[in-house]
């Protein structure tokens, strides 16, 4: 096991609607002081935080497949193909940009936490297809729970999003102590982001890495191998997402 790891210090910031709206960028775009910029086809993730309410007027997107995943508030969403939905706590909101879409996003509290998170398909081929976008709630994700541990499915295996980009992503709560099992595969990056709570990474070999809450990490492998993710006094709240090293798609257009 490889772990590297990034302190919030580390880790890009971004301001909204005046600064109604404020996020911190584990992956963030050039010039936003963030340390990564990308992992293979996971392109940028901003977590953003509203006390009471927030606002992102109309803008646009092409190609890029983009998620809000909602932590806590609700998200309310409105584009150019006429769409108008709110999603709440655990929910998700996809949009396939294709060959261009608007939209506008409205986050609601008290408190509220959301994700943001774009990957990169095969950005050529993806200018050909119509904009689509698509809404899940909590209960259509696969959970799967035992004693002082729960993992929800929220990419890849049974989850009902379906991306073009390759990934797989796990929205996962230990209670203190517990611990969890997870596999790191050859040619594989595991991002993972602490948002509640700290613990550590162990290996079988011995290795052991710690992480605070607020940290991104970024684990890969030689070779396949199982590592224990284990809470430290207080619950954790941990989001994987698993996806390749790298992709061979070609140059990054200048709109996104």
């Amino acid at each position: 096991m490889k772990m590297r790891l990034y302190t919030p210090a580390m880790q890009g910031k971004g301001i909204f609607d005046g600064g109604k709206i404020t996020e911190q960028k584990p992956i963030g775009f050039p010039g936003e002081g963030s340390v990564i910029n990308r992992v293979g086809p996971l392109f940028y993730w901003a977590w953003a935080h509203t006390p009471e309410e927030g606002y992102i007027p109309l803008h646009p997107h092409y190609s890029f497949e983009i998620m809000t995943y909602v932590l806590k508030g609700r998200a309310e969403h409105g584009d150019s193909l006429g769409t108008r939905s709110t999603v709440g706590e655990g929910g998700a909101q996809v949009i396939k940009a294709g060959s261009g879409v608007s939209h506008e996003e409205r986050f609601l509290g008290p408190d509220m936490e959301a994700f943001q998170i774009w990957f990169e398909p095969d950005l050529q081929s993806e200018a050909k297809k119509k904009p689509v976008y698509a809404q899940y709630e909590h209960d259509e994700f696969p959970i799967e729970e035992q004693e002082g541990l729960r993992v929800k499915q929220v990419l890849g295996d049974a989850s009902p999003i379906h991306l073009t980009a390759e990934a797989r992503m796990w929205d996962i709560e230990l209670m203190p102590q517990q611990k969890f099992s997870q596999t790191l595969t050859k040619g594989k990056a595991l991002a993972a982001l602490a948002v509640r709570g700290g613990g550590s990474w162990k290996s079988g070999e011995g290795h052991h890495e710690a992480f605070h809450e607020r940290d991104f990490m970024l684990l890969s492998t030689d070779e396949d191998e199982a590592v224990l993710l284990q809470a430290g006094e207080e619950s954790v709240r941990i989001f994987l997402i698993e996806v390749p090293e790298r992709v061979n798609y070609g140059l990054i257009p200048k709109k996104y």
